[in-house]
């Protein structure tokens, strides 16, 4: 059995056949997907999926640093409250992205702390977008004394930050479609990190693994990332299969 950590299987992008996609998923051996929130527009695709596979699909409850802008407070407001509300399998996707601009970096940090806050008072793991600041995200975990469990999802940094990701403890890496990537240097990291560190995630619809490079990713690509972390540990696909579903269970609790 496999575990997609990290799938956006609501996205309009699988309007068309996304029923076929998750059974192709399912049928491949990929038995559980952890749905990241974005922002109030994506949970109720999101919720709806939920529903409809509550055996299999498992939604968190967050605010995308990419939807942090002026209605920031407005959009906390919503997530605060569904927190309340109902259980989730963990607040995210949260954290700090700095690549395409700059103007909410103030906000970032504070919805980050405020999520983080949310996420020990309600018992849950985190599941932290990091995209050019991870100096930034690593000095307000570090800030904490106590942090909640979690994932750095999509990880592509240097073994120096993955060890600091997991000297913070309680926390995994998410290995995506880079790890396929022939330049992206992310496989020589995966080769100096012990296993118990690494849950599996594709992401889709972004970052498509090779031989799909650039075209929609899928869950059912999650094969091909346990493929080539079997290589690179020099493990089975059933071997990587059982060690990331134990980590995944670790974190999420079910």
């Amino acid at each position: 059995m496999l575990i997609d950590t990290h799938t956006h299987l609501y996205a309009e992008e699988f309007d068309n056949d996304r029923t076929t996609v998750i059974k192709k998923a399912l049928a491949s051996g990929i038995k559980k997907f952890y749905l990241p929130n974005i922002d109030s527009i994506s949970i109720e695709g999101m919720f709806n999926l939920e529903k409809e596979y509550p055996e299999n699909c498992f939604a968190m409850m967050g605010l995308h640093p990419c939807s942090v802008n002026e209605k920031v407070e407005e959009e906390l407001k919503i997530v605060e409250e569904w927190l309340c509300k109902r259980k989730f399998c963990a607040v995210g996707e949260i954290g700090i992205d700095l690549y395409w601009d700059k103007t909410f970096f103030t906000q970032q940090q504070m919805a980050f702390k405020k999520q983080i806050d949310w996420a020990l008072q309600y018992n849950y793991p985190i599941v932290i977008h990091c995209r050019e600041a991870f100096d930034e995200i690593f000095e307000i975990l570090s800030s904490y004394k106590k942090l909640p469990k979690g994932i750095f999802h999509c990880f592509s940094g240097t073994l120096e930050q993955a060890n600091k990701v997991i000297g913070l403890g309680g926390f995994k890496l998410g290995i995506g479609g880079v790890v396929t990537f022939k330049n992206s240097g992310l496989d020589k990291v995966v080769e100096q990190l012990d296993m118990q560190h690494l849950v599996l995630e594709t992401d889709s619809p972004y970052l498509a693994p090779n031989p799909f490079r650039g075209k929609r990713n899928e869950s059912g690509y999650l094969i091909q990332v346990a493929q080539k972390v079997g290589e690179i540990k020099n493990l089975s696909i059933a071997e990587v299969g059982e060690i990331t579903t134990k980590n995944a269970e670790e974190i999420f609790g079910n």
